[in-house]
């Protein structure tokens, strides 16, 4: 039957049907010709119940705010901000890109729309500034990915969905991989820009740099409401998602009046639409994950590539090889519907945090999203920047290389991800 499942799901795919109707199709076929007894009304149930999770609600206004701040002057503001205190240092402009995509990725969730929002009006000016076309593409759709780490994320709210882990929970525990993510990559930008003698733009005095703040601390106030009303318990990351909504409105419509009614119409279909396809996407999954639970499909590969009683060790390592390879070719949303039913249950026996593996997971698909042949930042930056294929995966190897290296050092040492303990959440 697996070699059934996967075979079909190749061929469908290879034909150029949608990851949706790949997933429900299989699952039905299997459902008929291998588990006759099975009810298919249960299918229908499983896709009702996959989107009936109230976290959900969280992923269309997520969406939303995103969407009216790239619209706006939230974007620009904070990349102003960070150039102010950084850009006149060695690699000061790959750095403030960087730091700009962190703190978006704190506010919108989205590695594709921090793409548009932070790359495209970055992009031009550190070329203009001496950096390499090739050494910029792959830094914005890098430091993008960000978003995916940096809390709210929308991969992580995925996540707790299938598991039931805690979204805050989880949600601070990708701010310290966040940060030390980006340490590496200003690192990298401050000795690479050194090395191939870029030149550093006028250090700013301190009077302008103040007026800069002032002008980003409405964009800054994003991140300060939603993490700091999540992380002292004033409302959920669900609730956190609204206020994103009302905030975005207001600064945007009523305080730098860039955004129209009519915009906001416009975003508003266009959320609707993604959601709309995410929503699906989620449902069948949903009935595909619980296919493979009933036909015993996980214990089935867990005991083929894990073994009888394999070490936490063992579980992280392969975790980590089958989302990467998995992100590589699926949508990391897909990967996760996927595969994280099969491998959490054996990692929770096995005594791993599900905080911990929550982290491990988002890690991969945030790698997924730059991995060619099917990254997502990827296609991204093909469209924003009008460039080719080739001209933004060039000079992606180093940031792969980090990403990797902080695979392995997340396995080990995963006090990187659960040191908020200390601070928040106290049992």
């Amino acid at each position: 039957m697996l070699i059934f499942m996967v075979t079909s799901m190749f061929l469908i795919l290879l034909v150029g049907f949608p990851m949706f109707m790949t997933l429900g199709f299989t699952s039905v076929v299997v459902a008929a010709g291998f588990l006759p007894r099975l009810n298919p009304m249960i299918l229908m149930q499983q896709m009702i119940e996959g989107i009936s999770s109230f976290v959900l609600l969280a992923i269309p206004m997520y969406i939303f705010a995103a969407d009216i701040m790239t619209r706006g002057y939230i974007a620009t503001r904070l990349i102003d901000l960070v150039k102010a205190f950084v850009g006149h240092v060695y690699g000061g402009l790959g750095i403030s890109l960087a730091g700009a995509c962190t703190i978006f990725g704190a506010i919108s969730g989205s590695t594709q729309a921090t793409v548009a929002a932070i790359g495209k009006p970055m992009r031009g000016s550190m070329i203009s500034s001496g950096y390499r076309s090739q050494d910029v593409n792959a830094l914005i759709i890098s430091a993008a990915n960000l978003a995916a780490l940096i809390p709210p994320s929308i991969g992580m709210i995925v996540f707790c969905v299938l598991t039931s882990v805690s979204v805050g929970e989880l949600f601070v525990a990708g701010v310290g991989p966040g940060f030390f993510i980006f340490l590496m990559f200003s690192i990298y930008n401050y000795f690479n820009s050194k090395r191939l003698d870029i030149p550093r733009t006028e250090r700013l005095p301190w009077k302008q740099r103040l007026i800069t703040l002032k002008r980003a601390l409405l964009a800054l106030g994003f991140p300060i409401i939603i993490i700091g009303g999540i992380y002292s318990g004033t409302f959920s990351p669900t609730e956190a998602a609204a206020v994103s909504v009302l905030y975005a409105v207001v600064c945007e419509m009523f305080i730098y009046r860039v955004v129209s009614f009519r915009d906001l119409y416009d975003i508003a279909l266009s959320t609707g639409a993604i959601t709309s396809a995410l929503f699906i996407l989620i449902a069948v999954g949903q009935a595909f994950s619980w296919l493979l639970t009933y036909a015993r499909i996980p214990q089935e590969l867990t005991m083929l590539f894990l073994g009888t009683d394999p070490s936490a060790i063992k579980i992280l390592f392969m975790v980590t090889i089958f989302f990467f390879f998995a992100c590589m070719f699926v949508d990391p949303i897909v990967a996760n519907l996927i595969l994280v039913p099969i491998f959490y249950p054996v990692a929770v026996r096995a005594g791993i945090d599900p905080i911990h593996l929550g982290i491990v997971v988002t890690l991969q698909s945030v790698i997924g999203g730059i991995t060619p042949p099917f990254g997502s930042n990827i296609f991204v930056a093909c469209a924003a920047f009008n460039e080719s294929y080739w001209d933004v995966i060039r000079g992606i190897l180093p940031y792969l290389i980090m990403f990797l290296f902080f695979s392995v050092l997340i396995i080990y040492v995963p006090e990187i991800a659960t040191v908020y303990r200390f601070f928040f959440f106290k049992k």
